[in-house]
């Protein structure tokens, strides 16, 4: 029989593992942002070995699955003497990870902008960097919120893959139940919720800013 028990009692356990998925997804999605608009903005740059250097990494983000990523971060590093802890490798790779989808974004973002904006800029003297800045960007984050919001939610489910190397996030705190009880229907059940709701408020408030940014812009 379904124990609903077994639940309300595992709720505590969870809860601290979904602490542990907010903070991992937050501290990864800062680090992707950072890391990926430095790739968009060298993905359209004049200078071709750079742009070369952006192609190549979002290939390889994109052509090789997050689980493998994981792994050459906290099993790989290691035996070239790099030891990092469990946790920050998540974060990390993670990070590079969505690094990789969220430069796609911002390089599709500045391109969908008309041209003529650029050729305006530049014929009353602007020069490459100022027009970037000043008229490209602020467009583009207005453009790029609502694809960037879907990765944070995108990421925060991958993050479920962090079990693997013994990161005490949601899905690895519901194993650990399950190790102990051996129900794993209803703590899975539990754990699916968990990421429900989790998902639902970002939704919302990816939402909420998006109507935000719309509204004033």
């Amino acid at each position: 029989m379904f124990d609903f028990r077994l639940i309300v009692e595992s709720i505590p356990f969870l809860a601290k593992g979904a602490v542990y998925t907010v903070q991992v997804s937050v501290l990864a999605i800062v680090f992707g942002l950072v890391l990926g608009w430095m790739l968009g903005l060298v993905a359209v740059s004049g200078v071709r070995w750079l742009r070369a250097i952006a192609w190549g990494y979002v290939q390889f983000i994109r052509g090789t699955p997050l689980l493998v990523q994981i792994f050459l971060i906290y099993f790989g590093l290691p035996t070239l003497g790099i030891n990092i802890p469990a946790y920050w490798s998540g974060v990390i790779a993670l990070g590079l990870n969505s690094a990789g989808f969220q430069a796609e974004i911002v390089r599709a973002g500045i391109e969908s902008i008309d041209r003529g904006q650029t050729e305006a800029a530049r014929s009353i003297g602007m020069s490459s960097f100022q027009t970037l800045v000043f008229i490209l960007v602020p467009q583009t984050i207005r453009r790029v919120i609502p694809p960037l919001t879907n990765e944070l939610i995108t990421l925060t489910k991958s993050s479920s893959l962090l079990s693997a190397i013994a990161v005490l996030e949601l899905t690895h705190a519901g194993q650990a139940i399950i190790a102990r009880t051996f129900a794993p229907f209803e703590i899975y059940a539990a754990v699916a919720v968990f990421y429900l709701v989790l998902v639902a408020a970002l939704s919302r408030g990816s939402a909420l800013l998006e109507r935000r940014v719309f509204v004033n812009y």
